[in-house]
């Protein structure tokens, strides 16, 4: 990849913050740092928000909502089109600043981006089949009247790990239902928002309708947002303890939430599943996006009779894997986000294996330059260990065993969490008891992945409220207004 085209195209990121249809320097005039997690080098310096500038923000959208809700849904539709067109040419760019600031390969980029396209793709065509209802009521004696209306301004706080996705996943869902918005990025990886944003700018987005603050500083960008009475709703993708204090806050403003928490997937190979097509899933469900993905599978729970012969072919598949910085040919592995996120995961393969587990491959931090730890492979994982219980957010595949159905599903609900699920069985009975049986919001069954723009995206229990993309997503921007009018004599 050219250092040129690099340098080029992260110049042509704003750095500066984006309020009321204008790019501004932070109020007080601070910067924060982007780095690239392959080499540990600042790639980018962009403004530091504060709390007045979260206010300014806050202002914009709170100011803009009347005339935005009163936009055609056709013309709220049509932008959001011209946005996914627009990102479609814009693919390549796109793909390359998130390996940039992300450290993926580049080809899991070229993914995401299409991913997160078809949200504005999805939205752009539910703008225009907001519904209600008419009719009488039992008693006949009045007409019930049913709208949806945009519930107001959003407060929308994405996380580092899909920058693009996290930010369509939210914004689309929100601007087609007729709802203005503060977006806050993930300070590790702003980069791809501030460029998605100036591109909904080009697509012709009135200004005010979409805010971006970028900040060093969470909390105090948070707190003004939070006070202010005109928001209506906040929208969350995180970790558990963050996503629990947040809704701490929002309860003051009885708030709209939509919270997308922690995963703690179980992953379930049963005898008589297909061996090569449950590897295939496992290299994907566990593998993709370096592995720091809430629906990544956390724990692979395998029939013992076949536990083995698994290990074995997954290991195979993760030795062959290259490790390196996501713009270089032929890499599957990228960095982890930061050493802290090295730190983690090198002390819950410590504890399994100090707890009895055994390592097939990998295992270690890698030294030099960036944040890369070794793809690993583990089994014989002992009741107890953290791996089991911790969302692992890295390159390693662990696995524990089990006897019998009932025992698989005792291991897999085993959590506080219930975001997603993978079962993989050629029994389709048995694969009905596993969708009613496993406590998650969503499943792969006998499939790798699960996230879909068309489908309802969410967890149960820890995991979070509420459901982005699908029909469902649209309706968590939406309030239901009931109207009754008298019965008309003939």
């Amino acid at each position: 990849m050219s250092d040129v085209r690099e340098a080029e195209l992260l110049a042509s990121v704003p750095d500066k913050l984006f309020i009321a249809g204008k790019w501004v320097a932070a109020s007080g005039g601070g910067t924060l740092d982007v780095h690239d997690p392959s080499t540990g080098k600042v790639i980018r310096q962009i403004a530091d928000a504060t709390a007045e500038d979260a206010q300014k923000a806050m202002d914009a959208a709170a100011e803009t909502q009347d005339s935005w809700a009163a936009t055609a849904p056709r013309m709220r539709s049509n932008i959001l089109r011209r946005a996914f067109d627009l990102l479609m040419e814009r693919a390549d760019d796109f793909a390359l600043l998130m390996t940039l600031e992300m450290g993926k390969p580049l080809a899991e980029s070229m993914g995401e981006v299409k991913y997160g396209g078809e949200f504005l793709r999805w939205f752009s065509e539910e703008a225009v089949r907001i519904q209600g209802r008419y009719g009488s009521n039992p008693e006949g004696t009045g007409t019930m009247i049913v709208t949806q209306r945009p519930v107001g301004p959003c407060y929308l706080i994405t996380p580092w790990n899909f920058p693009l996705a996290m930010a369509t996943r939210k914004i689309a869902p929100a601007l087609a239902a007729g709802c203005t918005v503060v977006v806050k990025p993930a300070a590790l990886t702003p980069l791809t928002t501030l460029a998605f944003v100036k591109l909904l700018e080009e697509a012709g987005l009135p200004a005010g309708v979409v805010n971006v603050l970028t900040t060093s500083s969470s909390s105090a960008v948070s707190k003004p947002i939070f006070a202010d009475s005109r928001l209506r709703k906040l929208s969350f993708t995180g970790s558990t303890p963050v996503g629990v204090a947040l809704l701490k806050q929002a309860a003051d403003g009885v708030l709209r939430t939509s919270m997308e928490l922690g995963g703690n997937a179980p992953f379930v190979v049963f005898e008589d599943a297909d061996l090569g097509a449950a590897v295939d899933g496992a290299m994907i469900a566990k593998f993709r996006n370096i592995g720091q993905a809430c629906t990544a599978g956390n724990r692979f729970i395998v029939q013992e009779s076949v536990a083995d012969a698994f290990a074995q072919k997954v290991t195979e598949r993760v030795k062959a894997f290259k490790v390196g910085r996501g713009t270089d040919d032929g890499v599957t592995i990228g960095p982890l986000i930061d050493a802290k996120a090295v730190e983690k995961v090198g002390a819950l393969v410590a504890d399994a294996v100090k707890r009895g587990a055994t390592v097939h491959t990998g295992g270690s931090a890698i030294d030099g330059d960036g944040t890369f730890f070794e793809p690993t492979v583990i089994s014989d994982v002992k009741p107890g260990s953290d791996i089991l219980t911790e969302e692992i957010f890295g390159p390693v595949l662990s696995i524990a065993t089990f006897k019998d159905e009932a025992d698989a599903v005792r291991m897999a609900n085993a959590t506080e969490y219930g975001l997603i699920g993978y079962v993989y069985t050629k029994d389709l009975a048995r694969g009905q008891r596993m969708i009613d049986a496993i406590d998650t919001g969503m499943m792969g069954l006998n499939v790798g992945v699960a996230s879909n723009a068309a489908a309802p995206f969410g967890g149960v229990k820890q995991s979070g409220l509420g459901r982005e993309g699908g029909f469902e997503g649209i309706h968590e921007y939406l309030s239901t207004k009931y109207t009754l009018t008298p019965a008309h004599s003939g």
